[in-house]
């Protein structure tokens, strides 16, 4: 992840909690909060951190995870996790769009973003 990235800070701030440091104080952020996070993807071809650049995508069996488990919500970050969400799982619950956390992003305040983020809170 890009040290700019500001999913950490985001997803900190919506649930009133410090920002975690590294991966065992993210792991227990959102374990604590009934939080799972996966990437759609299981692998692809990826030039940088450019989402344009995906290719060779082969996805994650989210199925699985939504068979065994309680899902009230699911989220995306950015517009390409969409896209590829919405292609590789039509069937699944439908998914809410969040703004990119990328430092490429610069098109939303982190204000603005951080009221989209607060959406998370209502099904915790």
């Amino acid at each position: 992840m890009h040290p700019q990235n500001r999913f950490w800070k985001m997803l900190s701030q919506v649930l009133g909690e410090p920002i975690p440091q590294d991966i065992p104080g993210r792991r227990e952020l959102c374990i604590s909060h009934g939080i799972a996070l996966w990437d759609v993807l299981a692998e692809c071809s990826i030039d940088g951190a450019s989402d344009s650049s995906i290719k060779n995508a082969v996805p994650n069996h989210l199925e699985v995870i939504f068979n065994a488990a309680d899902i009230r919500a699911v989220f995306t970050t950015g517009k390409k996790a969409q896209a590829l969400y919405e292609k590789f799982f039509p069937e699944l619950m439908t998914a809410v769009c969040l703004p990119s956390t990328s430092p490429a992003n610069r098109t939303i305040s982190e204000a603005e973003m951080l009221e989209k983020y607060r959406q998370i809170i209502k099904f915790l």
